[in-house]
């Protein structure tokens, strides 16, 4: 089974969704179809093309032709029968079951029997909407990202009753129309929305333990790798929209505890606090996030030594030695101990700084690119301390925001719970661990999938963070699950 070029694609719905997916069917050469039964969306969906290709002309990204080939390949109709000629037809109406069991009913009478039938759900069933279809083995989910354009993966989502044709059809489709494709089992939040979950609940955690929004947000980003805070994020997102599908996706796993809603966003949403949509969430709007607390430096880092043994440390002490501070080899320091002006400092691995004993004065937190990031966070019960750690990575080009004293600081703990999440899917049989790295960066937009991470990071030591963390913490939500080495 194949779906050539010249084969027309269906579309029913047109607003952002489905003028999206009309926009990337059509630029990929397709004659589309887009359906709905309301004048005023079509109209709008047709602008909303018109603009984005207007846009890209004046970039100089396509020519003026090309633009208007595109447009030119979209039919926009009120009329169901024009789709009669599809080879596939993508659902993209609201998320409501029963007006999506009332389409496939209407679409299905006028389509052949090999046509592909696809839904673009991000919530429903897979499995549930399929008994809802003329033929079943003919139908997949098929969900892509907003912005369609611009988002490069697409979940492929199979029944049981999904032929396999279909879902390799679909596969390949998505590979010509420039797209990531990532098959999924049809689970509840499937790949990005289930693995996701703890990038938003850490943040949501660190506010409620006093961390100030604008550094959990400055860290993820800087030290983190992130392109957008969580909790910037989930502002623009909508709070209401975020905490809905947390509670989606942990009312589905029964109330597994690594899809915990958090309190502290649950509070904002109940307070009308939504986001940039209400003027004001996490953060008060048009004002925005703010500047972080940066640490000042107030005292001379004094002499810097570290012990012999290699350790995350010393990719610091290079550093320091290549800007010309010398660093001196103390064999008397234990392992992974670097000592400035006899002020000890280690980075963590998820105990907290006060439950450690061994004369560590200034624990750091991880980042994905130690070297490359321009803040860093550090944790101490000692403000001078913080200051000397501030000047030594001040010489590094680096600014330090402090971090309370708790298990897992800030990074480490959600690079940690991320990939504890994407292990859990791979336990489950949601996806295979390398469509749930893709999916992690091209639906989710995340630097490298958490696998990826986990295993740069190690598997053993991971683990051992995770203990840590929910030894100190007392929470089974961070118990490790089995990550290959």
């Amino acid at each position: 089974m194949d779906i050539d070029v010249k084969d027309v694609i269906g579309v029913c719905g047109a607003g952002v969704m489905g003028a999206g997916i009309a926009q990337v069917a059509a630029a990929s050469g397709h004659p589309v179809v887009v359906f709905d039964k309301a004048g005023a969306a079509l109209e709008n969906g047709r602008a909303a093309i018109a603009g984005a290709l207007a846009r890209q002309v004046d970039r100089g990204r396509i020519a003026h032709e090309q633009a208007e080939a595109v447009l030119s390949r979209i039919l926009w109709t009120d009329d169901l029968g024009a789709l009669s000629g599809s080879a596939l037809v993508v659902e993209a109406i609201v998320e409501q079951p029963e007006a999506k069991a009332a389409l496939f009913a209407e679409v299905g009478s006028v389509v052949g029997s090999q046509c592909i039938l696809a839904s673009n759900t991000s919530s429903l069933s897979i499995e549930e909407m399929a008994r809802l279809v003329t033929v079943p083995s003919q139908f997949a989910g098929l969900h892509f990202f907003n912005p369609v354009p611009a988002m490069k993966l697409v979940e492929v989502v199979a029944a049981t009753c999904t032929a396999p044709d279909v879902t390799n059809a679909l596969v390949d489709l998505m590979r010509r129309w420039g797209k990531r494709p990532a098959r999924v089992r049809d689970v509840p939040g499937f790949i990005v929305n289930r693995v996701a979950r703890p990038y938003y609940a850490e943040a949501f955690v660190a506010l409620g333990d006093g961390m100030a929004a604008a550094d959990i947000d400055t860290l993820l980003e800087q030290a983190g790798g992130f392109r957008m805070g969580p909790l910037e994020l989930t502002d623009m997102i909508g709070q209401d929209i975020n905490y809905s599908a947390a509670s989606g996706v942990y009312d589905s796993y029964d109330g597994k505890s690594r899809f915990r809603p958090q309190a502290t966003q649950r509070a904002l949403v109940e307070a009308g606090k939504l986001g940039r949509k209400s003027g004001e969430g996490v953060y008060s709007y048009p004002a925005g996030r703010g500047d972080p607390q940066v640490v000042a430096s107030s005292k001379s880092m004094g002499a810097i030594a570290i012990s012999t043994r290699p350790c995350a440390m010393a990719l610091f002490a290079e550093a320091l030695i290549e800007s010309g501070v010398p660093v001196s080899i103390d064999d008397n320091l234990p392992e992974g101990i670097l000592s400035a002006g006899g002020l000890r400092m280690a980075m963590g691995d998820g105990r907290p700084l006060r439950s450690r004993g061994d004369g560590v004065a200034v624990l750091i937190d991880h980042a994905r690119d130690i070297v490359k990031a321009r803040m860093i966070g550090a944790t101490t019960q000692d403000p001078e301390a913080l200051g000397t750690a501030a000047n030594l990575f001040a010489t590094l080009g680096k600014a330090v925001i402090a971090v309370p004293d708790r298990p897992g600081q800030l990074v480490l703990r959600t690079l940690a719970q991320l990939a504890n999440a994407a292990a859990d899917a791979v336990a489950d049989d949601v996806a295979k661990a390398t469509d749930i790295d893709i999916a992690m960066q091209y639906g989710a937009n995340h630097p490298e999938g958490p696998l990826a991470w986990s295993k740069r990071f190690g598997a053993a030591e991971l683990a051992d963070v995770l203990g840590n963390i929910a030894s100190a913490s007392g929470d089974e939500m961070y118990r490790p699950n089995r990550f290959e080495g």
